[in-house]
This record gives structure tokens, C-alpha cells and sequence, in this order.
């Protein structure tokens, strides 16, 4: 089974990518957080430098592209063919309600004939092999049978099923049923997105589902970056490698962003899903989660790293 890191607004960059590849191989793809090309032709210049070749050399990255307009789907595949990429990800599952509202995301499920108009014209001329991300559907979950007839009709390189319907958000328990649907009605391979975030977790998934191909993993890595590694029966992160992952994070966010101040903000987000690492930690994270100074950040981490102790059996997420 191949193993896939999702994207995650505000985690998954090419700094993050580069330096979890760097200490904890064994990634099949790196998915990026979404790209949205606007109507005068163009990437943002944050989203681009996410996308840029030298900053994913050797890496394998698959870019996502968030829209509802064929042209700009294309003009933007160009862009990433011509750098070297050869699959785009097309994100149909993002439930967020700014989004949803101007029809993108999952909110494009919510118009089947639109939905085919935009398929059409997309695998009519793409450029390159596309996949897509999707949902279920918007509010019940058996929409799903219909939107897989459509997907059926087209050469898709790949389907990865988050088995929760829009309006569920992350907040309702994936329907892994529904990912059997999927493997028994899809004519395109797929994957399995949504709460496998823990060894045991996959192991269950991989004897329910022993024919899936692959699987899409987000909290759970960011949370544990040795998860893979642990569910193929190595061993989990030591203490010492855990340290040098996170410095090469701190030292990367911190020449990407100017500062070892601007890079606090995103250490935190880190830290949100990296703590469950660790026993007893609860005050420190909260000191960590409060403080703007980079002096108390440094002690803060050097004290949880010298004096809380690592949970035996790796992460044990608790969101």
C-alpha cells in the first residue's frame, strides 16, 4: 500500500515537505495545500514559491488546484507541466464556507451539470495526468452513487475518497463504508482520506480493505512524522532524531519567514498536533501556545524535550 501526506493549509509547505522527507522517508507523495489561479493569469507569489522546482527537488510533489473555472484550471496546469510536474490534484472535498460559497471545493459537487461541463473541458485538454480529491457529496451521503457515475466517465488518475459529506466538516466520523463503494464501483484507482491516524488504525483499514492501493494521511502525520514508518513495523521516533526535526523546522521557517519570531506562529500550529507525543505536557503547551518570544520559546522546547517523557508506543493523537 502507498502511503500519501495530505494537505494542510498552513503546515504543509515546501519547508515542511523537504525537511519530513529529510528525516523520515517513505512518503509516496507529498499533496500541497491548494493553489487558487486567479482570472488575470497568475499564481499568488506565496502559493508559487510553494510550487517552484528548487524548492521541491527529489521530493515527490503532487500540486492541488482549488477552482471552479476550466480555464484557469488549464492555463494553470500549463504552468506546473511546463516546471516539471506530472500530476495536478484537483480539490473538490475543501468544506470552508468562503470557499463553498463561490462553488469550489465540494461546493462544485452541489451542481452535477456544472460539474460535468468542468470535467469535460478539463480532461478534454489537460496537459497532464489529473487526480482528484472529493467529498462524498454536500449533505447526505449517498449522493456519493451519483457522483461516482460521473467520475466514471472520465480518465482520472487517480480518486481519493474523504468519506464525509460538506456539511459534516471534520467533526463527524468518516463513513468508511462509503470508501468500500468506491473500491467496488470506481472504473479510476483510489484512495482512502480521513481518520487513519494511528498504526493500529491502518492496520484495521488495510485487513477491512486489503485491495486499496493507497492511503492519503494528515493529522496523523503532522502529529507523528514517524507514523508511516511505525505502521510498516519500524520502530517510532527516538528523541534525538524528534530534536534535530524540529530545529531543521525552526531554522527553516525561521530563513523562510525573515525571523525566528515570524516562525513561532507556524511552530504552534505544529506543536497543536506534535504534543500528543509526549506525557504530562499540558502547562509547557500552554506556556508554548501563549508566548511570542523567541528567548521562551527556545527554553520552552529545550524543557520538553529534556524532561517529559516520550510515549512508548508513539503518538497518541487526541483531538
Amino acid at each position: 500500500m502507498k502511503f500519501y501526506f495530505a494537505p494542510m493549509e498552513g503546515i504543509t509547505d515546501h519547508v515542511f515537505r523537504r525537511i519530513h522527507h529529510q528525516y523520515f522517508p517513505g512518503i509516496d507523495k507529498y499533496f500541497t495545500p491548494f493553489l487558487s489561479p486567479t482570472q488575470d493569469g497568475r499564481f499568488p507569489n506565496r502559493a508559487l514559491r510553494d510550487v517552484l522546482a528548487e524548492e521541491n527537488t527529489g521530493l515527490p510533489v503532487v500540486p492541488q488546484l482549488l477552482t471552479r473555472h476550466a480555464a484557469d484550471f488549464l492555463w494553470a496546469a500549463r504552468q506546473l507541466a511546463e516546471m516539471g510536474y506530472s500530476e495536478i490534484n484537483l480539490n473538490l472535498g475543501c468544506p470552508s464556507g468562503t470557499v463553498v460559497a463561490k462553488g469550489k471545493g465540494s461546493g462544485l459537487l452541489a451542481d452535477s451539470a456544472a460539474l460535468e461541463r468542468f470535467l469535460d473541458e478539463i480532461f478534454a485538454h489537460t496537459p497532464v495526468p489529473v487526480s482528484i480529491k472529493t467529498r462524498l457529496g454536500m449533505k447526505e451521503p449517498e449522493e456519493f452513487f451519483h457522483l461516482l457515475e460521473i467520475y466514471n466517465q472520465y480518465p482520472i488518475h487517480e480518486l481519493t475518497v474523504h468519506a464525509r459529506v460538506r456539511t459534516d466538516f471534520y467533526r463527524v466520523p468518516v463513513r468508511q463504508e462509503a470508501f468500500g463503494w468506491a473500491l467496488q464501483g470506481s472504473k479510476n484507482p483510489v484512495c482512502c482520506n480521513g481518520d487513519l491516524i494511528t498504526p493500529e488504525q491502518l492496520s484495521t483499514f488495510e485487513a477491512r480493505f486489503p485491495e486499496s492501493p493507497a492511503v492519503m494521511l494528515g493529522r496523523g502525520l503532522v502529529a507523528d512524522p514517524a507514523l508511516v514508518r511505525r505502521a510498516q513495523g519500524g520502530a517510532p521516533a527516538d528523541r534525538s532524531t524528534l530534536r534535530r526535526y524540529h530545529d531543521a523546522l525552526l531554522d527553516g521557517y525561521s530563513s523562510a519567514f525573515g525571523s525566528l519570531r515570524n516562525a513561532l506562529g507556524r511552530m504552534k500550529e505544529i506543536w497543536f498536533y506534535h504534543n500528543c507525543l509526549f506525557e504530562g505536557g499540558e502547562s509547557y503547551m500552554k506556556k508554548l501556545r501563549k508566548t511570542t518570544d523567541p528567548t521562551e520559546y527556545r527554553d520552552l522546547t529545550d524543557r520538553i524535550f529534556a524532561e517529559l517523557p516520550l510515549r512508548s508506543e508513539g503518538a497518541f493523537p487526541q483531538w
